[in-house]
């Protein structure tokens, strides 16, 4: 009976062995969540929506430019 326990035991083993880490199915990386980007009204740096600070319609990179306002269309900047 003990014979037959360790042949069995040697046989799980080999088969472990044989078998090997290297034959596991790989996990496919996540995908990352699509975020919108907006750009900042004083600077035009463009940024995730969710990191930028909104005034209003307008989205700012920061509340320095935020405080500023935005920026006159370059058309505008010329008269």
């Amino acid at each position: 009976m003990f014979k037959l326990l360790l042949f069995g035991l040697l046989a799980v083993i080999a088969y472990l062995v044989l078998r090997g880490p290297g034959r596991r199915q790989p996990v496919p990386p996540r995908a990352a969540p699509v975020q919108k980007m907006v750009a900042c009204a004083y600077c035009g740096v463009n940024l995730p929506e969710i990191e930028s600070v909104k005034s209003g319609e307008k989205h700012y990179c920061c509340d320095p430019h935020r405080a500023l306002g935005p920026l006159p269309s370059p058309l505008e900047r010329e008269r």
